[in-house]
């Protein structure tokens, strides 16, 4: 009966409630992060960075190449083309210009257009602090999320309450001057009191100033980091295949404060960058900050850095910052023609010994000691029809890592991109995070193609196919093993109708369930998914499958709708709706759903049940914006959710999400 109900109630809700998606760009964001299984902090990370710059758009007459380095979807030539328009014609008038691009394609041109402004160029000189003061915006975010549900910690387990809030206020003049401070309290994390005298669990701040005469950037605070291809260092974000079917992996050279609630692998302290002429740039920063570890059992040493940013309980509050690491490290970057150069030095000290339990075969190479060195080189060079970048790295104990990718526009509307990378088992380093299979920059050879085709401005069609071979022992496999993964996805478009369709097949070898052998796991995915844009009013029909077969066969399905719809000037309303079933865990599903404003939610399911999340965004006024979000999961196979102190004694969950964005 309850099953019934829940159905009826879903598909009424699919065809009669409206709706509206708070970020135009979403629908393509999901095109990127759907099939990826990312369930780390990186996707959420780069959706940030979008919703920054959806807030505050750069100015294409005014972008500097590094700044538009930062749109993750634009390749090495897109960005060469639109800085040598700018330089032929000084600025743009109009967003059609971006026609006049060739290597924009329909699609990244719909996509920019959600992240730039078309502006006049300013006024020389640096703006006076009272200008600064007087003409810079204020933006301040409040929100909480409230549980209607008890998990077995709450009442004995978690150091505090069951509601998790956070606040964020930054200041911005253009683009010349941030300021910011984030604080964050995770459910379950005690506020204020013995163990956060200080109130939020977690804070984050910076002071960062751009184009001050030869100093293009300085922060102060917290901050992130990437440089070359990340074999050294980039505790910002990674590039998913997909993506890298018109990127070909890059990640560029970036210094970037951290605003965010994760509390996850930033930096601390100093970092600048000094323009030496017109194409040479040198960076410096030095961090110092506290850092999560497992303690050994003598108490001394370390045997794994942590990056949950979970305190809930005393065991969690014993490796809040029980470890400190201090690192130092430069970038010089340089251009000349269509070649460009750099090298990336980086050192770290920690004041514990991290000693891994080896007894693991596949840990047998991570990262041991308390001291670190990583240097590299990276180069690359653009051409009208190719362009090509890489890195090549070492580190402490003589482990190499390289990557080396090519981007080639075979036809206007048609290019491949290649990477090939090879991350030898002894390369260690702590901060580095480039383009993989594994999810560590270690122990793995592989290689892609990628291809990406434009036939029409209606049609456009995406494949990649990446073989990768790991020489040690990992986590899954106790021996030598191989994985080969292919995805390929077709977007129709038509007026305001449009179509796409995905197939993914993955093979692995990975133990088997004793652990004496290897055995082959196939698993495809696929998705169909039908959208009609009629501007006012929108909807979204979409069905997902999983098939795994690993020692046995596991089936899951999922179908979904959303429809879509703006109320007005001042009220947005979110709807959507999903049913799954899966035999197991190796078929769940993965879906991207609305969220509040630079929040991330892209859950997995398995079993069977009902997902409802429903979103109402009022805004009063142009600088106040009020959101709700209720979101549930109910489960039709199952009397208990979770396990250990997560555990919640009922067949579903309901959560209240409350968010307020004021700009003054």
């Amino acid at each position: 009966m309850r099953k019934a109900l829940l159905l009826t109630l879903f598909f009424g809700l699919a065809l009669s409630l409206a709706a509206q998606h708070v970020h135009p760009w979403e629908d393509d964001f999901n095109q990127w992060t759907s099939l990826e299984d990312s369930e780390s902090g990186a996707w959420e990370e780069l959706y940030e960075t979008l919703c920054e710059l959806e807030q505050q758009p750069i100015n294409i007459n005014t972008a500097t190449r590094e700044q538009l380095e930062q749109l993750t979807f634009l390749n090495e030539r897109q960005v060469e083309d639109i800085c040598a328009y700018l330089y032929q014609y000084h600025q743009m008038l109009s967003m059609g210009e971006l026609a006049m691009i060739p290597s924009i394609d329909f699609a990244t041109r719909r996509l920019l257009t959600h992240f730039i402004t078309i502006g006049p160029l300013p006024e020389r000189g640096w703006p006076s602090f009272g200008d600064i003061m007087k003409q810079g915006k204020h933006e301040l975010f409040l929100d909480g999320r409230i549980p209607f549900y008890k998990r077995r910690g709450d009442d004995n387990g978690y150091l505090g309450g069951p509601v998790a809030h956070r606040f964020r206020y930054a200041f911005r003049h253009s683009d010349r001057v941030r300021f910011g401070i984030t604080g964050s309290q995770d459910a379950g994390e005690p506020f204020f009191g013995k163990h956060n005298p200080w109130g939020y669990d977690f804070y984050s701040f910076y002071i960062d100033v751009r184009h001050l005469g030869a100093l293009e950037q300085l922060t102060v605070g917290r901050y992130r980091v990437s440089a070359g291809m990340g074999l050294v260092l980039n505790n910002q974000f990674s590039i998913g295949k997909l993506m890298s079917t018109n990127t070909a992996g890059a990640t560029g050279n970036l210094i970037r404060p951290h605003a965010s609630n994760y509390d996850g692998d930033y930096l601390q302290g100093v970092a600048a960058t000094v323009r030496l002429g017109s194409a040479v740039e040198f960076s410096a920063f030095a961090s110092y900050r506290g850092i999560d570890g497992t303690l050994a059992d003598n108490g001394d040493d370390i045997t794994t850095i942590v990056n949950t940013g979970y305190h809930r309980t005393l065991t969690e509050m014993e490796k809040k910052n029980n470890t400190h690491e201090t690192l130092a490290g430069t970038h010089l970057a340089g251009r000349t023609g269509g070649w460009r150069f750099g090298t990336t030095f980086a050192y770290s000290h920690l004041d514990r010994i991290l000693q891994p339990d080896i007894s693991q075969p596949y840990r047998r190479h991570y990262p041991s000691g308390n001291e670190f060195w990583n240097i590299s080189a990276d180069y690359g060079y653009t051409a009208h029809r190719f362009s090509f970048r890489g890195e090549t790295a070492t580190s402490k104990g003589g482990g190499m890592a390289t990557i080396n990718t090519l981007n080639i526009q075979a036809a206007e509307r048609l290019s491949f991109s290649f990477i090939h990378r090879y991350y030898a088992a002894k390369y260690q380093a702590l901060h580095a995070n480039s383009f993989s299979e594994g999810g560590r920059t270690q122990n793995e050879h592989g290689a892609y193609l990628g291809a990406r085709w434009n036939p029409s401005d209606q049609l456009l069609l995406q494949a990649y196919t990446d073989y990768v071979h790991f020489a040690e022992p990992r986590y899954i496999a106790l021996h030598s093993s191989n994985t080969w993964d292919n995805m390929i996805q077709a977007t129709i478009s038509h007026g305001p109708c449009s179509w796409t369709a995905r197939y993914r097949l993955r093979y692995r070898q990975r133990d088997n369930r004793e652990k004496t052998a290897l055995i082959n796991q196939w698993e495809q995915r696929g998705r169909m998914a039908f959208t009609y844009d009629g501007g006012w009013l929108k909807s979204t029909t979409q069905g997902d499958v999983a098939h795994s077969q690993y020692e046995k066969n596991s089936f899951g399905w999922m179908v979904s709708e959303r429809v879509t719809a703006q109320i007005g000037k001042k009220v947005q309303l979110t709807t959507s709706a999903g049913y799954f079933h899966t035999d197991d865990n190796d078929s769940r599903i993965y879906t991207m759903e609305p969220g509040l404003l630079y929040r991330y939610s892209f859950p997995s399911f398995e079993g069977e049940g009902l997902r409802l999340t429903f979103v109402a965004r009022i805004d009063p006024s142009p600088r106040l914006a009020l959101i709700a979000r209720l979101q549930s999961t109910n489960y039709f196979d199952r009397g208990h959710i979770s396990s250990g102190l997560q555990r919640i004694d009922h067949s579903s969950m309901t959560d209240l999400q409350l968010q307020m964005r004021w700009k003054f």
